[in-house]
């Protein structure tokens, strides 16, 4: 068998190929190659490395290949974006070919159809596990209520379930606006109570200062105009559970006294009354303020902070999550188009990127409203990308490229010490998640880890 054969039968099965001067340039090619490579026409006499940019820093592959120290090199999983706006999923190999003249033979394997099973496959096993996690919440698993599986979210839940053995210690839960603090001190206080346990929740901020008091408190028949009966408070009310204070640094310093008070002794008078009451509770505080800063600025009693700053957990934003963002989000496409009764079952790939490159300054709350209004104008069984309407309001918004303001100075730079700082740049960006991380960089999850390896990063 000659190689005209072997040629037909690559051409046949959709492989591209290309024989590679010892440049890396294009001698010859067949018409596949250009479905792969990021332009579609001139491909004779072009370089391997401006075709396919993932071949870039490979240089002492070729090398070991060139000089017969070594036959052969793959990268699989990898990814284009057509003009049409379909991904193409392909692995390439390069071969030695022995011979000085043309080196290297560079083949393509087209590997979109899998892909695209595998998703599938793997979006059918999500769905799976977020109708078990429904029901294991239901059944009293609780943790099962903090979707994701990042290791931000691993650490919120094992915080958590460590809580849910202290049913009686003070929480401070921090984090941006939107982060989910409610639900997480809801979860929190499941994990420690029975079912008929009570759950107060306030919010510190919506109510006038001189009402915060009264309701905190209660207060008895007589106090005060218009108090024509004992009134419970809420801090009676959460007797044997959980009373909430969101958004505790609205607090006035005067009330702020009277809470530190309780805290210590866990006893209080109501308003106008003259005998203690005492309740056992567990107190979750919850702000998205800095309170340490409010303390110096003499906004925030210190030793109030210092009695709410028992255990303090720390709420992730939504941006810092990587892949979570999709799983958050399949949740809330399951749980709404159940209740909107349409047949939404998940993301398209345009959709999903989409999610995934918005800065989402208003966090999960955020994110719960854009597949809420995408459900609700959403014609298929996928939500497009064209659905989702995301905010404009991005935090630190850069006014230029980054790539803009970067200055070579006069000395020069070492380049592999550049790449390592991106790397070690992304995977903090990304809390460690590899697949986000090379996302960040717009590198396949392999050739990323190639250059892990390469700089000594894993």
């Amino acid at each position: 068998m000659d190689a005209t054969f072997f040629k037909k039968l690559l051409d046949q099965n959709s492989f591209g190929y290309a024989f590679l001067n010892q440049d890396l340039r294009i001698r010859t090619h067949n018409r596949h190659l250009a479905r792969f490579s990021m332009r579609d026409r001139n491909l004779e006499m072009a370089l391997l490395t401006d075709l396919f940019p993932e071949t870039v820093g490979l240089d002492q592959i070729f090398e070991e290949i060139f000089e017969q120290k070594r036959f052969s090199f793959e990268l699989t999983h990898m990814n284009r974006e057509s003009d049409e706006g379909q991904t193409i999923y392909f692995n390439f190999f390069l071969y030695g070919t022995g011979n000085k003249d043309i080196p290297y033979f560079f083949l393509v394997e087209d590997k979109t159809r899998e892909a695209e099973l595998a998703q599938e496959l793997s979006q059918r096993s999500n769905e799976i596990r977020l109708l078990e996690g429904l029901l294991s919440a239901r059944s009293g698993n609780v943790s099962a209520r903090i979707w994701g599986q990042s290791l931000p979210i691993e650490n919120l839940r094992a915080q958590i379930e460590k809580m849910g053995r202290i049913p009686t210690a003070t929480i401070l839960l921090q984090g941006e606006s939107g982060t989910g603090k409610s639900m997480a001190a809801r979860v929190l206080h499941e994990s420690s109570h029975s079912s008929d346990a009570p759950f107060i929740e306030i919010n510190c901020a919506a109510i006038p200062e001189t009402l915060l008091e009264s309701e905190l408190f209660g207060y008895n028949k007589g106090a005060f105009t218009n108090a024509v009966t004992d009134k419970k408070g809420l801090l009676e009310e959460a007797d044997g559970g959980t009373l909430f204070l969101d958004e505790i640094g609205e607090m006035s310093l005067p009330l702020q006294a009277k809470l530190l008070s309780f805290l210590e002794t866990r006893k209080f008078r109501s308003l106008g009354s003259t005998s203690e009451k005492e309740v056992k509770i567990r107190l979750i505080a919850a702000t998205n303020q800095d309170l340490g800063a409010m303390v110096k600025e003499r906004r925030f009693r210190e030793d109030l902070f210092y009695r709410l700053n028992v255990v303090r957990i720390q709420l992730p934003p939504l941006r810092d999550l990587g892949d979570d963002i999709l799983i958050i989000a399949q949740n809330f496409i399951l749980t709404l188009a159940a209740e909107f009764k349409k047949p939404v079952n998940s993301l398209d790939k345009p959709a999903a990127n989409k999610l995934l490159n918005h800065n989402w300054p208003g966090n999960i709350r955020e994110l719960r409203n854009a597949i809420e209004r995408a459900l609700i104008f959403c014609e298929g069984q996928k939500i497009g990308a064209d659905d989702l309407h995301l905010g404009s309001l991005q935090r630190d918004e850069p006014s230029s490229s980054p790539l803009d303001r970067f200055k070579l100075p006069k000395d020069g730079l070492a380049f592999a010490a550049i790449e390592k700082k991106l790397l070690e740049d992304a995977l903090k960006m990304s809390n460690g998640n590899q697949s986000r991380a090379a996302q960040l960089l717009q590198l396949s999850r392999d050739t990323f880890r190639y250059r892990l390896e390469k700089h000594d990063l894993i």
